[in-house]
């Protein structure tokens, strides 16, 4: 009976799954006006010219004006109008006026864009999505400068701790969206960030929180320096975006401690004379002789142990103040990862070797399961990349050609190098994309080979259910049995018995519980599988 269930199952699943996927280009309309209009205003030397036909009154003007439809039209005029601040003479009350609502403008515009920067982003990032990138990078620059500069204003009795406060805001606004999109940091922005902290402090204001504010100048600081120290390059956007939040929240659970005390792989340095984000006090590098700060995590991993142990337990993110993510598998995998980061730092167990061959790469499940079908590699979505460095755990690969497909950290690829015929299986540990045309990628090797199979699990609402899924083959002292790699989000998780169908020369039906989780990402889930004993 089961044998005619599998067989009429595969049936079905292929009868229903023959179309090809496909990809559509959601960026491609949403920032075409962006593009036309900063071309246009930035076109033989016409930012400058209107500057110098800009008043103050032309400024308050512009401030008391509706708001664009499309918040991407908005960033050249307020470019402009900084700009233009900067050069009028007004009186420094004038300024401050003009600069507080060209601040509050500005940074409504950018939370308005954020979803859409982030929203399916790809890799590497489009060139005119890094165009419009790039306008708010230099407009959060230019916030960041004008509000220092307003505790250079002679005779402008205001309290430094907001202007501090924007200021350590904008630029950490500005290191947040360079991580979105897998770029480095503008230079200068940490060190810039470091120095105006160091001000704060010998203004004693770090613990001052401004009119208006919401948080204390050094829970701002703190925010965007743990997000540093979470190796923004190995999360995706929405990951990205979840721990700035959630680093907002608890960013006070940070401790300063003296620069005496022990190393651990919760432990970090800054030093304000680099331009770097904080360092691991374990890393083998050559330390400054007074570094500005010296903190520990230690505090923040318990809370985050204890909030894990709580969510698995069964209770919502909301009501442990988290957001709304940290209630997915993929928002616990983001927090376990991290906990474990900053408790145990291991050593890197094998040296990596530089290396210059060529290599293939195939991405996401559906790619990899035709390829473990054997299919001609023509049918597949696969890439040119050279292998700039590798180690038995894994490689370091730079584009070189092809199309890429849907890339992004924690999918899963498959490998196969100038060397080795074989398609090894790998996760995408970290990603680098300095300019639309350059993208590097970091990968873990789970597995030499895996088994393409198909999942079958009953569903109230569309009847039987089929997935694609892979099987990664058990490896003496790396892994006990066997795994399962699925889609993030397709299995309930109250389910634990699995029916899998593989077809090789023939057909075979194996049922498996899952004993475990390996591993959760924003893209895929690795558990760990046993057959079931006697199942009929």
């Amino acid at each position: 009976m089961l044998w005619s269930f599998a067989v009429a199952a595969l049936c079905l699943y292929r009868a229903g799954h023959d179309k090809a996927d496909s990809i559509n280009d959601a960026n491609s309309n949403s920032f075409g006006r962006l593009l036309m209009t900063e071309t246009a205003f930035n076109t033989s030397g016409t930012v400058r010219n209107a500057v110098h036909q800009i008043d103050i009154r032309s400024i308050l003007q512009w401030l008391t004006s509706p708001a664009a439809p499309q918040p991407v039209d908005e960033l050249p005029m307020l470019r402009s109008h900084l700009q233009a601040l900067r050069e009028v003479r007004v009186t420094p009350v004038q300024r401050a006026h003009a600069l507080d609502r060209l601040y509050k403008r500005g940074m409504t515009v950018i939370t308005r864009l954020l979803p859409s920067l982030t929203r399916d982003l790809v890799l590497p990032v489009p060139r005119k999505t890094r165009r419009i990138v790039n306008g708010v990078l230099n407009l959060l620059q230019m916030i960041a400068d004008d509000m220092l500069a307003l505790l250079e204003e002679p005779f402008l009795a205001r309290p430094p701790e907001l202007a501090l406060w924007r200021s350590l805001q904008a630029l950490s606004q500005q290191l947040l969206i360079s991580h979105l999109i897998a770029c480095p940091a503008p230079t200068g922005s940490w060190q810039q960030l470091h120095q105006t902290y160091a001000r704060v402090r010998r203004l004693q204001v770090d613990t001052a929180v401004p009119r208006g504010a919401s948080r204390k100048l050094q829970d701002v600081y703190y925010s965007a320096v743990l997000l540093g120290c979470a190796q923004p390059a190995s999360l995706t956007p929405q990951e990205v975006l979840f721990l700035a939040d959630y680093f907002e929240r608890f960013a006070d659970q940070v401790e300063p401690i003296s620069t005496a005390v022990s190393a651990t792989p919760a432990t970090f340095w800054i030093d304000p004379a680099r331009d770097v984000a904080a360092c691991s006090a374990l890393r083998n590098l050559s330390r400054p002789a007074a570094p500005l700060e010296c903190f520990s995590c230690v505090r923040l991993c318990l809370l985050l142990r204890a909030q894990i142990a709580q969510l698995d337990a069964g209770t919502s993110a909301s009501e442990l103040n988290l957001p709304d993510f940290a209630g997915t598998s993929a928002g616990r995998g983001v927090l376990g990862r991290l906990a474990t980061r900053w408790s145990d730092l291991g050593k890197r167990r094998y040296i990596r070797r530089r290396q210059n061959h060529r290599a293939l790469l195939g991405t996401g499940i559906d790619g990899l399961w035709h390829i473990g079908k054997k299919e001609d590699p023509a049918s597949v979505n696969v890439s040119t990349w050279m292998v700039t460095n590798e180690s038995p755990e894994g490689y370091a690969v730079m584009h070189v050609t092809g199309n890429t497909g849907v890339l992004s950290v924690g999918n899963v690829v498959a490998i196969r190098t100038d060397f080795d015929q074989n398609w090894q299986i790998c996760l995408v540990r970290w990603a680098l994309s300095e300019n639309p045309e350059h993208l590097e990628l970091g990968l873990q090797i789970l597995a030499p080979k895996a088994v393409p199979a198909i999942l079958a699990q009953p569903s109230h609402d569309t009847g039987t259910e089929y997935l694609r899924v892979l099987i990664l083959p058990e490896i003496p002292k790396l892994r006990s049995g066997q795994s399962l790699v699925v889609a993030t989000g397709a299995l309930p998780k109250e389910r634990d018995k699995l029916l899998l169908l593989i077809e090789g020369n023939n057909i075979s039906v194996r049922e498996v519980s899952r004993t475990g989780i390996e591993e959760q990402t924003g893209s895929v889930e690795i558990m760990s599988i046993e057959s079931v004993q006697n199942p009929f």
